[in-house]
């Protein structure tokens, strides 16, 4: 039932989304993930554990042409992001699946574009959520170096894969990483100029060979706003930049 819904504007109004009022709910997070994509028309992208598909609609709102396809392990939330697509009349194919049981199909496919945003808590150190929906979004079953090999696996020769996650897990998404994809860039994210950054992106290469590069943080809010930057992407729609 549409009661148990919110219908919510991404990038001012170019975005709209259908999610659910309890559980897991999109904010800036696939925002920002979707605006660091470096796509160009034409190519292939792949959103692991897409929820309700924010960040791809959020992504081919600003490239056009792009090819997508979003994996979801939760019927619900892989029903409305059929319904979020449809409406958005977007070149997108949702497959409602577990990360660990990908179709044949689909196993067989690779992308210039793998992007995720995984659960952000390591289920081991913590207690699961009396809410299901909640929990799988923000701890899940599967590890997050699973997530990091599997996506890993899809990347074509010379693609990207980029992945938005908690800074204390820095380590272990370039441990998963280590030796597999290289030219990787990360982009720490802090709440406020003076703050430790909380968040960061990260950006990897299939044959890669540029050297590590870690650079300035993306600063969130500037007194009681968003800074200048972020503004422009989330509400503009603007590219967040990951650059050398």
């Amino acid at each position: 039932m549409d009661d148990d819904l919110t219908h919510d504007a991404f990038l001012g109004g170019q975005v709209h989304i259908w999610q659910p009022k309890k559980g897991y709910r999109a904010g800036t997070d696939p925002v920002m993930l979707a605006a660091s994509i470096t796509a160009k028309p034409g190519q292939t992208v792949l959103e692991l554990g897409c929820g309700v598909a924010t960040a791809a609609l959020c992504l081919q709102t600003r490239v056009d042409g792009l090819s997508l396809v979003g994996v979801e392990v939760q019927a619900e939330y892989a029903a409305l992001a059929e319904r979020n697509v449809t409406e958005a009349k977007a070149d997108m194919r949702v497959v409602k699946a577990d990360l660990q049981a990908l179709p044949a199909d689909l196993r067989q496919e690779r992308f210039d574009h793998v992007i995720m945003n995984p659960p952000y808590f390591d289920r081991t150190k913590g207690h699961p959520s009396a809410d299901s929906q909640r929990d799988i979004a923000f701890g899940g079953d599967t590890p997050l170096a699973t997530w990091l090999d599997i996506g890993t696996k899809r990347v074509a020769p010379q693609g990207f894969l980029t992945i938005i996650q908690k800074i204390d897990r820095l380590p272990e998404v370039l441990d998963a990483l280590n030796g597999r994809l290289g030219s990787i860039i990360v982009r720490p994210i802090a709440p406020r100029k003076d703050a430790s950054a909380n968040l960061f992106l990260l950006q990897a290469r299939q044959e890669g060979r540029a050297p590590f590069c870690l650079v300035a943080p993306l600063v969130m809010h500037a007194g009681d706003r968003y800074s200048d930057e972020v503004e422009a992407i989330l509400r503009n729609g603007a590219e967040l930049r990951l650059s050398r």
